[in-house]
């Protein structure tokens, strides 16, 4: 087992652990309270999206702190793969196992799309493909692997220091551009997905292959910041996707950016001033974008969603020296994946009691319970039995000394032990 967070590092867990559990209640709540409940509370706020932006925020300030503290772009790459792919992967073989076995099914992408879908997920990249993942709450993975991307790119270039620029930028681009953006010009039909997911494959086994042998970094940097372009321009390739527009694409690493911002502040990095200024732009940048594109729902709800990121976060932040719940921070440790697993378990409900939603308080609550306990201790039992060894098997990978690329050493306080468990 791996040893409890410093206090200075428990408010993040406690964070992904409390995301995570709002993202569970999310998916829950229509077989709970009924979907014309579950579309009321909607109208006011979206506690997925709620969920997501603080995984997104955690991820923000967590990725950067941890490449900078290892300074080699190779350990980042080989303990992120290690970190991420394994549950990723297991999560993935239960789909597999319960299609086999009759209790679920493989997304019609599979068969109607093989070569896009196999590629799509070997690279994570599904969401930016226009094609469903394995498990649907998958299409964050794809945001989370464009911004490892691109803060490598940054790091590669000596560029990475310049948080607040990005975060900012990226906001008002999605603001001002808006519908002006493609939204599927490299994978919006059969053909061009298809190329796209074998190009984008290439570039990434290339740039990955470049950062663990250690060269042509600049090289696989300048691909890694290219990523951008798939938000970008592709941010809504199939009608289905989860991101409904490109705008909103941005918007989103906007968003994990502002996570960067607050660690660099954090870090005495940046000025306090100059963090604010782009955090209000990043907060004021989401909230008109969602405002001018989406209409009445975008009045309502995405006001009340940043909203409620801002303040949770800030609340976390600012208690990020008192001890925190144990539960909140073991929630944290095996968020991961629950945030994987959750949705399979959920869908095997219906199956065993068919109309929950009509069935009475006590039924219902019972149901809950026992879904969620299933859930955690599956989650446990991935973290312990998969995450874990995955993690000492990249320390393992990276325990040779090797050049180290540094664009600048960390910040006073962002030594040894800051890296605790990164974020997905």
């Amino acid at each position: 087992m791996t040893a409890p967070a410093p206090i200075r590092l428990a408010w993040l867990d406690a964070l992904r652990g409390f995301a995570a559990l709002t993202v569970v209640w999310f998916h829950l709540s229509p077989l709970m309270l009924g979907n014309a409940r579950h579309l009321a509370i909607m109208r006011h706020i979206d506690l997925g999206k709620y969920g997501v932006l603080l995984f997104f925020l955690v991820s923000g300030y967590v990725i950067p702190m941890s490449l900078e503290r290892h300074g080699d772009l190779r350990k980042f790459w080989i303990g992120r793969l290690c970190r991420v792919y394994p549950a990723y992967l297991g999560a993935i073989a239960l789909v597999g196992a319960l299609a086999l076995a009759g209790w679920g099914s493989w997304q019609e992408s599979f068969s109607h799309q093989t070569v896009s879908a196999v590629l799509g997920h070997a690279t994570m990249m599904t969401e930016l493909l226009g094609l469903h993942g394995a498990v649907r709450v998958f299409w964050t993975l794809s945001y989370e692997m464009v911004f490892y991307l691109v803060v490598s790119g940054l790091f590669a270039w000596r560029l990475h220091r310049y948080s607040a620029w990005w975060a900012a930028g990226l906001a008002l681009a999605g603001l001002l551009l808006g519908p002006t953006l493609p939204n599927g010009l490299f994978a919006g039909n059969f053909a061009g997905r298809r190329v796209t997911a074998v190009v984008l494959a290439v570039l990434l086994c290339l740039s990955l292959l470049a950062y663990i042998k250690e060269r042509l970094a600049l090289a696989a940097g300048a691909v890694g910041i290219g990523f951008l372009l798939l938000p970008a321009l592709d941010g809504h390739p199939a009608p289905d996707s989860t991101t409904i527009a490109s705008w909103q694409g941005l918007q989103l690493l906007a968003v994990m950016f502002a996570g960067t911002v607050v660690y660099r502040a954090h870090s005495g990095q940046l000025s306090r001033f100059a963090a604010v200024l782009s955090l209000t732009v990043v907060a004021l940048g989401v909230i008109g974008a969602h405002w001018t594109y989406l209409g009445p729902s975008g009045h309502r709800v995405w006001p009340a969603n940043v909203a409620a990121v801002a303040v949770t976060f800030l609340l976390a932040y600012a208690m990020r020296n008192r001890s925190v719940p144990p539960a909140l921070t073991w929630l944290g440790r095996i968020s991961y994946s629950l945030y994987l697993l959750h949705a399979i378990v959920l869908g095997l409900i219906p199956r065993l009691i068919p109309g929950l939603p009509s069935h009475s308080l006590a039924v219902r609550l019972a149901v809950g319970v026992t879904y969620l306990a299933v859930a955690i201790t599956l989650a446990w039992l991935s973290y312990r039995f998969v995450e874990i060894p995955g993690q000492a098997l990249g320390r393992r990978l990276t325990a040779r000394p090797a050049p180290v690329l540094v664009a600048q050493r960390a910040a006073p306080g962002t030594g040894r032990g800051e890296n605790a468990r990164e974020s997905v």
